[in-house]
């Protein structure tokens, strides 16, 4: 999860950050237990392949002698022995802290944008400014907006036409620009203001303008716009701002940026709370809910959201299709994290 709820992606984490606020630490340390491959169900219909795949874009990164041992390993390995591989060298560690699985979704928005304004294009993404980076709270989102000290600074990235979808985008941490001659701005997380994150969705609940089952990100977006002038105002509620950067490097077909900054892969890469999972791991999810999902995932990114050992948020993508799956999501399920062998018993209490 980049941005004011992200690293990376971003953010994300839309419906729960959206309705709640991030959570503390557990006051205890968290409890492991190593299960076996037989405990996960649909282990052996799943993908290993795909998940071998994405685990060599970022295990090149990790720390730790083991983890580097493996991801050497990882690189020589044949496709086909992709199962038999995390089988050998891994083993699965269920970490529990007290509180309740839950999975959510994120994806990159895509928007519509000029590189210079004009009567359609009228809502600035904006770099970060030098004075920002050099104090850990600045301005909030409403002097940023109305007191005009962004102007006449040549901070402007591009402009789009939907400020609604801007404040998304600060959400997310990063997304495209969609430009008239079809091509396209990728932008990555630059910085925020340091105003912690305050819940629009938990706000119009408050107001007792919904009740919060029926808060979602296009619940909001469409209240903000059928009510202008109190959905402008809607949108300070939150203080927290988050800056972009434009991003060269990552080709057009590739996925965004994760918190490892290399590109995630759609329903492949998951973000998670790096307190409890080593980013780069290859992680087992069971999602519970309306569609199940079992499969093997790799924690390549975070979020300011996303708090707590049983805690994941799912990318899925980009564009409005994969926003809209990603935005209906908050599901019950469990999530263990696949281990190197002599890391994964060096967890357990030392009276077992």
């Amino acid at each position: 999860m980049i941005g004011a709820l992200r690293r990376g992606l971003g953010a994300g984490v839309l419906l729960a950050a959206l309705c709640s606020g991030a959570g503390a630490q557990p006051a205890t340390g968290p409890s492991h237990q190593i299960l076996e491959f037989s405990d996960l169900p649909d282990w052996d219909l799943d993908n290993h392949v795909e998940a071998l795949r994405v685990f060599r874009e970022t295990c090149m990164d990790m720390d730790g002698a083991d983890w580097q041992s493996l991801c050497a390993m990882a690189h020589n390995a044949d496709d086909g022995g992709a199962r038999a591989f995390f089988e050998l060298f891994f083993r699965p560690v269920l970490i529990e802290d007290g509180k309740a699985g839950l999975f959510t979704g994120y994806f990159e928005p895509e928007l519509n944008g000029a590189r210079t304004p004009d009567a359609r294009y009228r809502y600035p993404v904006y770099r970060m400014p030098p004075e920002a980076r050099q104090t850990s709270l600045w301005l909030s989102r409403r002097d940023i907006l109305t007191s005009g000290v962004m102007k006449g600074r040549g901070l402007e990235i591009a402009w789009v036409d939907d400020p609604v979808e801007l404040f998304f985008l600060q959400i997310q941490g990063s997304g495209r620009i969609r430009l008239e001659d079809g091509s396209t701005i990728r932008l990555g997380y630059g910085g925020a203001n340091g105003h912690p994150y305050r819940s629009i969705g938990q706000e119009l609940v408050r107001r007792g303008i919904y009740n919060l089952h029926q808060v979602s990100a296009q619940v909001i977006q469409n209240w903000v716009r059928r009510n202008p002038g109190p959905g402008a105002e809607l949108l300070m509620h939150n203080p927290s701002y988050v800056f972009f950067r434009e991003i060269k490097r990552v080709a057009a077909h590739r996925g965004p940026l994760g918190a490892m900054n290399r590109s995630i892969t759609p329903m492949r890469s998951i973000a998670v709370d790096p307190a409890f999972t080593p980013l780069g791991a290859p992680v087992w999810i069971e999602k519970n809910g309306q569609s199940r999902m079992h499969r093997l995932m790799i924690a390549q990114d975070t979020g300011s959201a996303i708090k707590g050992a049983q805690r994941a948020d799912i990318f899925f993508g980009a564009g409005d299709e994969a926003g809209r799956k990603a935005g209906q999501l908050r599901d019950p399920g469990r999530m263990l994290v696949l281990m190197p062998i002599q890391r994964a018993y060096a967890l357990l209490p030392d009276d077992l």
